[in-house]
């Protein structure tokens, strides 16, 4: 019952994000899902099913790619007709709800806060970095804008994707919610301080060369 459950809600979850173009596609949602997983087994803590349910379902209320109340009514409608318990029911959406990085908040359980490690991390590292590009590229965001400074109000949105590194990847590290999490957050860090020290240093070579003609 339970394994049937999952299998209709990834086919429900890959229906409603087919085509999806901005890094927020089925490919992710499995990489959460499996990361979810792994921090649970980590920390041995916390209701499985929910954690599983919650990684599937997180980016169908995600005002980036739904109007959020329509998605929260879907996850809804699709586990009421599964016949998961209201109170199931409302921890997931609870979830989907907090975990978002625009909304500043940290859930109130433990499997909200699996959850939320395990999506960001998917914004972290190499994967992060390309999903990052793929994101901006979507939504027709410049590469990088040199005359705007870094850091924006916390109103408006990045003015490239090289500025996103500074409003938001580059914060995930400090807000992990699990040891685990906290651990794999480390190199990923790492990798993204890495891959924009060489951004930069191929950028000054660029203007170095172009003084010199």
């Amino acid at each position: 019952m339970r394994q049937q459950l999952i299998e209709r809600t990834v086919q429900f979850v890959k229906e409603q994000l087919d085509g999806d173009s901005s890094g927020h596609d089925w490919f992710h949602i499995e990489r959460v899902w499996a990361t979810a997983k792994s921090i649970y087994d980590k920390e041995n803590t916390g209701d499985l099913l929910v954690i599983e349910l919650a990684a599937l379902l997180h980016d169908l209320a995600d005002s980036k790619l739904f109007d959020e109340a329509e998605g929260r009514q879907n996850i809804y409608y699709f586990l009421e007709g599964e016949g998961v318990s209201e109170s199931i029911i409302q921890h997931v959406l609870q979830i989907v709800e907090t975990i978002s990085f625009s909304k500043g908040e940290k859930p109130a359980t433990i499997e909200g806060q699996i959850v939320q490690d395990a999506d960001r991390l998917d914004a972290m590292g190499a994967v992060g970095i390309a999903r990052a590009f793929a994101y901006g590229g979507a939504k027709g965001q410049v590469l990088y804008d040199p005359t705007k400074p870094f850091y924006k109000p916390t109103d408006q949105k990045s003015v490239s994707t090289i500025h996103h590194f500074f409003d938001k990847l580059l914060l995930l590290r400090e807000s992990m919610n699990t040891e685990k999490g906290q651990t794999m957050a480390k190199e990923r860090h790492k990798f993204m301080i890495y891959f924009l020290d060489q951004f930069f240093n191929d950028l000054d070579e660029a203007r170095n060369y172009s003084k010199q003609e």
